[in-house]
């Protein structure tokens, strides 16, 4: 059988007999072919043919009967959604929770099975061809390792990340872009150019932890605004909040929001950048995972509808290049782009140039767009695999977001669940969770965590899933 030479022939195997299944082609009741059978049809070993049809097994995608030989099942019904969050209304200092370093580290534990860290597999990338880059760059701007990096960085990789933005449905001129070590460096220069300690900013709830972290050290303040899995921001709530909350700037992940994934609709990132520009407002845009979204109408940018320089928009390109470039970020800030562009020069100068110079050649090359495109199909289906664990593992109850790109999933488990004893017991095990409780300012979300799906499918990481799901249901009593 033909197969992509990185995936156990067991695993592929299981995904051409899931994939007839979810078609139709195999219908539900219907018996499979013995083990020896499928061995014989297929050109494999009678081992590999028996651990796909375990893999079938574990999904819930086939069941084995005694003395009957394999069906496949009726399909299981997915875990519902969650419903809209409901954050406290008021502005709270920002305390970041101590587990979030212990996450970190143990997500980068090769003894551990990491569900934790937004980091998907090496191995989903063309990091060879990052590699090669890389060398390509050290060898034809040699002189550039001898001489200090200035910002705002190189011009040809500003080009490139403004025609990557057109993509975005954003005009953006070069020579405003500043490129940043990481996309955290961004949104916290953005951060510093527009607020005081003191000032109140809006955020989405869930948040991703490290604005909370960026915003802990400015000494701002936080109001969280209630998210819909389906659609993010409620833009009703921001709405109330900014008409009784002295908000200075608004921070959001308005496609793919981490951690619930949501894709504000089109006319509702229109209206944002309308909210916010009438009463000058700026909004810290965040579009790391854009080009993980499905469809081109789900990756256009917030920015793309502000007529005033009020929206300052930063990416970088650790989810879609290679994890190991998330060290290469960028930002437009907009009318605070001088501002923002003399925080950079003076906190960290410049980056290291002949990495720039690699990701301007990556950017360019006409292999980053079908890279993108087998991206967004493994992330679908690790996506969809993961929610068929959670609704045959978890305990009943239990909720998962169902996001239309990216690879991360939120998860909502029976208020009974502790999910940061959840978080304990599994790293005894060797496997990493995030618990909710690091997405929040307040003490919601304890019966809530993240699992980042983006580490590609093994029966040991499968297992690992299950073995969440055991804990959890143990806990829930």
């Amino acid at each position: 059988m033909n197969a992509d030479p990185a995936t156990p022939l067991y695993l592929a195997l299981a995904e051409r007999l899931a994939g007839l299944a979810a078609s139709g082609s195999l219908r539900p009741g219907a018996r499979l072919p013995s083990v020896r059978a499928l061995s014989e049809q297929h050109g494999v070993s009678i081992s590999t043919a028996v651990q796909a049809y375990r893999t079938l097994e574990d999904r819930g995608v086939i069941e084995a009967r005694p003395k009957s030989g394999f069906f496949v099942r009726r399909p299981r019904s997915l875990p519902p959604v969650p419903a809209a969050t409901r954050p406290p209304a008021r502005a709270v200092a920002v305390e970041t929770n101590a587990i979030a370093d212990a996450v970190l580290d143990a997500a980068g534990d090769p003894a551990c099975i990491s569900f934790g860290a937004a980091t998907a597999s090496e191995d989903l990338y063309a990091v060879e061809r990052v590699r090669r880059a890389i060398a390509r760059s050290a060898q034809r701007h040699a002189n550039s390792l001898g001489v200090y990096a200035t910002a705002p960085g190189i011009a040809p990789l500003r080009q490139a990340i403004s025609r990557r933005a057109l993509d975005l449905g954003c005009n953006l001129d070069h020579r405003n872009i500043v490129v940043t070590n990481g996309c955290m460096e961004a949104i916290t220069l953005c951060l510093r150019a527009v607020t005081q300690p003191g000032d109140v900013i809006a955020i989405e709830s869930p948040t991703y932890f490290g604005f909370l972290r960026a915003m802990q050290a400015l000494g701002l303040r936080a109001v969280e605004i209630p998210m819909q899995p389906g659609a993010g921001l409620s833009l009703e709530a921001l709405e109330v909040a900014l008409d009784t909350q002295p908000i200075k700037a608004v921070v959001a992940v308005p496609t793919l929001s981490n951690p619930l994934g949501a894709i504000m609709p089109v006319a509702s990132k229109k209206r944002l950048a309308e909210l916010l520009g009438v009463r000058g407002i700026p909004l810290i845009e965040d579009v790391i995972c854009n080009d993980l979204a499905p469809t081109e109408e789900d990756r256009r940018a917030v920015r793309s509808f502000d007529r005033s320089g009020n929206v300052m928009i930063c990416g970088s390109f650790g989810k879609t290049l290679a994890p190991g470039l998330r060290g290469i970020g960028w930002v437009e800030a907009g009318r605070w782009s001088a501002q923002v562009a003399n925080f950079k020069r003076a906190l960290s100068g410049g980056g290291s140039a002949v990495i720039e110079w690699a990701v301007a050649d990556l950017l360019e090359q006409g292999g980053y767009e079908q890279s993108l495109r087998q991206l967004r199909r493994c992330f679908a289906d690790q996506t969809h695999i993961a929610r068929q664990i959670i609704a045959a593992a978890f305990p009943p109850g239990s909720r998962a977001t169902d996001p239309a790109g990216g690879f991360i999933l939120w998860v909502e488990l029976p208020r009974s669940v502790d999910a940061v004893a959840l978080y304990q017991r599994c790293i005894e095990q060797n496997i990493v969770i995030v618990p909710g409780t690091l997405f929040t300012t307040s003490t919601r979300y304890r019966n809530c965590l993240r699992l980042n799906v983006g580490g590609r499918w093994t029966a040991e990481r499968e297992e690992a899933l299950h073995a969440v799901g055991r804990i959890a249901t143990q806990l829930a009593g």
